[in-house]
């Protein structure tokens, strides 16, 4: 960490918690180049736990049709769990996959994502608290982000959750398809996020894009 923090190591509900005799703010995150998945929480970096393979496999799965729909549609940007979100002065999170539209990009800097992307994706892990998922939905719904989606694969249900105005209208959907208010054209079933294998990808694209320009 940075000589100016001075900070401790302990765990905390099997989490690891970094201490700091300051709040750290957002700006001084950033900064730090850290290493892991290392959100900052009121002023506190908290590591969130290793994702199983899994997790893993499917953040890879959704994050590779995503993208690639939406750069040969030229709709924005798609990001993953590398890429912070400022949610205020002492908070920042690590959503699994974020989208960005187009008209909106001057939102995405090299450090961070300064404000709501339009869509953002949590694949929940076991080792996931309820608390921490409220505390990511509370957070994801102040900072005004229009459509969150936290897809459980124990209980293989998604509960999207999508902004109507004033507030937010929350769904806990087993079957059907998926489609992003943000990202015209895009579908995706629900049965597919929780088949094993995964379906190809490749075929999936092919036929969202069957009428789509050639990628620049």
């Amino acid at each position: 960490m940075a000589d100016t923090i001075a900070s401790m190591l302990k765990m905390v509900e099997e989490r690891s918690v970094h201490v700091a005799r300051d709040p750290i703010t957002f700006d001084q995150y950033v900064n730090l180049n850290l290493d892991g998945h290392v959100e900052l929480v009121d002023g506190v970096l908290v590591e969130r736990m290793v994702a199983f393979l899994d997790h893993q496999d499917l953040e890879g799965w959704l994050l590779s049709v995503l993208r690639a729909y939406v750069r040969a549609r030229s709709l924005g940007a798609v990001l993953s769990s590398r890429t912070a979100v400022k949610v205020d002065r002492y908070r920042a999170r690590l959503p699994d996959i974020l989208y960005v539209r187009r008209e909106r990009l001057d939102l995405v800097r090299q450090d961070a994502v300064y404000g709501a992307p339009d869509l953002i994706v949590e694949i929940v892990s076991p080792n996931d608290r309820p608390s921490d998922i409220a505390s990511l939905e509370s957070d994801y719904r102040r900072l005004g982000v229009p459509e969150i989606w936290f897809v459980d694969q124990r209980l293989q249900v998604v509960r999207v959750v999508t902004g109507t105005g004033e507030d937010y209208v929350a769904r806990e959907l087993t079957e059907g398809a998926l489609r992003p208010a943000g990202v015209p054209g895009f579908e995706i079933e629900i049965a597919w996020l929780f088949r094993q294998p995964l379906p190809n990808e490749y075929a999936i694209l092919r036929s969202l894009l069957q009428d789509a320009p050639n990628p620049e």
